[in-house]
């Protein structure tokens, strides 16, 4: 169909710390609870002049969203901000997940 997404095309991944990258710890956990697991992520928003960026956190046991954030720069810190919102309204999960991009894997 000639359909494609727009977003940026760099690996951020590989740009992460080594020493702040970690293994799946997900796979076969059994999710009984909410504020058990988060998983958290980033989407670019297109605009008129380059993009905004969403970050959203996501209750996995509920498929809530817990939290959410935009941000006119894709740093650590509107990451951080936005979990930490999170955390003061609900409360301290057991496990965030999150992918190994630069925003979740440096230092701040």
């Amino acid at each position: 169909m000639g359909r494609e997404t727009i977003y940026s095309r760099k690996n951020l991944t590989k740009q992460g710390l080594a020493k702040f990258i970690k293994p799946y710890f997900l796979r076969g956990l059994e999710i009984t609870r909410a504020n058990q697991v988060w998983c958290t992520d980033i989407t670019y928003i297109p605009m008129k002049k380059g993009f905004m960026y969403l970050t959203a956190i996501i209750d996995v046991y509920s498929r809530k969203i817990v939290g959410w954030g935009i941000s006119n720069s894709m740093s650590s810190q509107g990451c951080k901000e936005v979990l930490e919102d999170t955390i003061n309204m609900h409360g301290k999960p057991v496990i965030v997940n999150s992918d190994q991009g630069l925003q979740y894997t440096s230092a701040l």
